[in-house]
């Protein structure tokens, strides 16, 4: 984070003040307003004037969280802006955590002195309600239900720009290994301020994994017991509470579940988060588990130049990545096979060296025999006691012997008789990307696409670096009771339906439903370092809770890219078409699960356009057939077929929420949706001037609201606290008439108007 000219905090957590800081003290704010600005960098900025115009701008925040033994200090760093060639009066309000107490509170302009103070919930309560009957404004109504941080007047400069640094305290929340973290902030889309986040986190427990369900993060591990991450650049902008869960580790395998009630399913939803130990085991009765690698190349004219000069650097550096003692082989194809070695060898200095003379000479010329190619790497004979892995590379269709789709995609099905797991590599966009996805997803491998403006090498190699040290290999899951007996019935749509090899630094992320209100145990074994382990983990129904709204958005998002692909996939028949029941059946929970969620993708994007009935089945049935027999059955290959595959890898194996819908479209370019918003658990959609509940907009009949509620009168502000009770508070927080489902009641809150 960027310091210059700011104050530093020492080891006791207090903020030392520099000459260019004036220190804040702490004492009691009044609840009226007493600047023309009120700033709050979770939301947005207010001003009171006749125009209601923002004079002053929150432009960018940094965020520096320090985690020590379940207390967390956090430094918030606002970078404002004074549009205006006057002087301006601003002060902070800033939602805080149950128990956050203020450390300090300060900023760089000139003399005077300024305060903060923590206030509980009810006064906080009465300021936001202050404030936002006073703007005509819903956004704070968003953080109701939290307390409140409140700054006194401090001026910034004509044209100026002035920093304010906020640093709080609190204990975070622990159930059982895990420790969860939360920045409160707005889940509008409209909010675009950039959020620059870095944490630190140290235990005297070694730290098994860290996860946000928030946002996309880059991880350093620093030690056993200190981790690093940060919100990668590109999420910087990304709305919504900043979430943070880590594992303390336990004996081998750590997991944890977050549960979230839903009676419309019988019982709820969960996620399972899973991290392997910080280090490797030092117990020398466990051998770790070694790999056994096929490489097998494109070496077809197609892959001339530069393609095949990346490709055999590409192999080099995966034999040279090798440990001692593991296995590999090499198979080139183009309309014949052809092998380095009749079987896998043991690396050794000599083996290696014949490796890189045998990739040296690879010249590249024929067809593509791809069916032939896959068809040796899987039924070699594997080294016993070895991972078995084939990084299978090409970058055309099949030209050369079984050139059928169908029939290639069923090899990895029928044809693995020692389950190798196959990582599929399309370079360039003459590839069938549903069959790489087919064979890779079918061995407990994964897909790739190598674009034109990427290097084979570096592709493939970072591939390989992800499949270092298997920890945990063959997983199966057994869900049973708290007596230990097979959970019958008590549990839905687990996703994904296979759980994949766990290698160094991998994290498990399991999704599904659960049914009833009694205790789940879930039951990982797998060949845990060479030995057959167990690890248990734990649901309790009385746990779930509605704060763990990601949970049913994350399931309900894997959940439709597994509809989408089984519909590509039924496109590798000829034959297929979409009046097959089984895929009209297909097509309506897509668009059913799609609607309810508010989770869009690139062939249901038309339920957001304006103008969309969503109360016509007919018509999105027949619209979503359109697009998905035209996409998603009949694009095979081209950068149409590759920007389908690209979306479905990335939303098969969402970890963090995707508010915005983004995809990339049929030219690769990325799309976002702004005519939907999520918010916690539910979803609104835009219609002219008003947001509707995803629950009504679908409904039939017209839908008269119960109850007409005006913005900011008693009743408004009674019903914020009830939906706060339930973490949905955020939903009246929208912009503009909101018709919203309340207690099974269809209500309608009328659009604020300025005065």
């Amino acid at each position: 984070m960027h310091r210059s000219g700011i104050s530093q905090i020492v080891a006791t957590f207090v903020l030392v003040a520099v000459p260019a800081f004036c220190l804040g003290q702490i004492e009691h704010v009044p609840v009226a307003p007493s600047s023309t600005n009120v700033l709050a960098p979770q939301s947005r900025p207010w001003a009171f004037t006749r125009d209601h115009h923002n004079n002053v701008q929150v432009t960018e925040v940094h965020v520096r969280i320090d985690i020590v033994e379940m207390t967390a200090t956090t430094t918030v760093e606002m970078r404002l802006e004074n549009q205006t060639d006057r002087r301006q009066e601003a002060e902070l309000i800033f939602p805080a955590p149950d128990g956050a107490v203020v450390r300090g509170f300060a900023y760089d302009g000139p003399g005077g002195q300024v305060t903060a103070q923590i206030l509980p919930k009810d006064q906080a309560r009465r300021i936001y309600e202050s404030l936002v009957s006073k703007i005509r404004d819903p956004a704070l109504v968003e953080f109701i239900g939290y307390n409140l941080i409140r700054s006194s007047v401090f001026p910034i400069e004509a044209r100026g720009r002035q920093k304010v640094r906020l640093t709080y305290e609190h204990l975070l929340d622990v159930d059982g290994c895990r420790v969860d973290y939360v920045l409160p902030r707005t889940e509008s889309l409209q909010y675009a301020v950039p959020w620059h986040v870095d944490a630190r986190i140290r235990s005297e427990r070694p730290i098994s994994t860290v996860y946000s369900a928030s946002h996309k993060l880059e991880m350093e591990r620093i030690g056993e017991r200190e981790v690093s991450v940060k919100i990668v650049a590109s999420a910087n902008r990304e709305p919504g509470p900043f979430r943070l869960s880590y594992l303390l580790q336990e004996d081998g395998v750590t997991a944890s579940v977050f549960a979230y009630p839903d009676r419309k399913v019988g019982g709820g939803y969960f996620l399972l988060l899973a991290g392997l130990p910080a280090k490797a085991t030092h117990d020398p009765e466990v051998r770790a588990i070694k790999r056994e690698v096929t490489l097998v190349i494109d070496r077809s004219g197609s892959m001339r130049n530069e393609k095949i000069e990346q490709a055999k650097e590409a192999a080099m550096q995966i034999i040279a990545g090798l440990r001692p003692g593991e296995a590999f082989n090499i198979l080139l194809y183009s309309n014949t096979i052809q092998w380095f070695s009749p079987k896998p060898v043991v690396k050794s200095e000599v083996t290696q060296q014949a490796a890189r003379k045998y990739i040296g000479g690879i010249t590249a010329t024929g067809g593509t025999n791809l069916y032939d190619a896959l068809r040796a790497a899987l039924e070699q004979e594997p080294v016993e006691g070895m991972l078995p892995i084939v990084l299978f590379l090409t970058d055309g269709l099949p030209t050369v012997g079984q050139t059928s789709e169908m029939s290639i995609g069923e090899l990895a099905v029928q044809s693995n008789p020692h389950r190798r797991r196959i990582f599929t590599f399309g370079v360039g966009f003459d590839v069938n990307a549903p069959l790489l996805e087919k064979i890779a997803g079918e061995s407990r491998g994964r897909a790739e696409f190598v674009l034109p403006q990427e290097d084979v090498e570096v592709k493939v190699g970072a591939v390989f670096d992800r499949l270092t040290g298997p920890i945990l290999a063959e997983p199966q899951l057994r869900i049973v009771d708290a007596q230990g007996d097979a959970a019958i019935g008590r549990t839905r749509d687990i996703l994904p339906e296979r759980l994949p090899d766990l290698f160094e630094g991998d994290r498990l992320i399991l999704l599904g439903q659960y049914v009833g209100d009694e205790m789940l145990a879930f039951d990982m074994t797998g060949n845990y370092f060479g030995k057959q382990r167990t690890f248990r983990s734990r649901l309790d129904p009385a746990k779930a809770s509605e704060k763990n709204g990601f949970v049913p958005r994350l399931w309900a998002s894997r959940k439709i890219a597994e509809l989408i692909d089984a519909v590509r996939q039924a496109g590798a028949d000829p034959s297929a078409t979409t009046q097959d029941p089984k895929i009209r059946e297909l097509v309506d929970e897509i668009v059913r699960l799609s609607t309810e969620f508010g989770i869009l993708t690139e062939y249901t994007a038309f339920l957001a356009r304006e103008g969309t009935d969503l109360a016509n089945p007919a018509d999105m049935h027949r619209e979503a057939v359109d697009v998905l027999s035209s996409r998603a059955m009949g694009t095979r290959s081209g950068i149409g077929g590759v920007n389908q595959s690209l979306n479905s890898i990335r939303q098969k194996g969402q970890s963090e929420l995707n508010l915005r819908n983004y995809y990339y479209d049929e030219r690769l370019n990325e799309v976002s949706i702004s005519a939907v918003q999520q918010v916690n658990d539910q979803a609104y959609y835009n219609r002219g001037s008003q947001w509707v509940d995803s629950r009504l907009v679908s409904r039939k009949d017209q839908v008269t609201p119960t109850r007409v509620i005006e913005f900011g009168s008693r009743e408004y502000f009674d019903l914020a606290l009830r939906l706060a009770a339930q973490n949905r508070q955020g939903s009246i927080a929208l912009t503009g008439g909101i018709l919203l489902m309340v207690d099974g009641e269809p209500v309608l809150i009328k659009s604020p108007s300025r005065n």
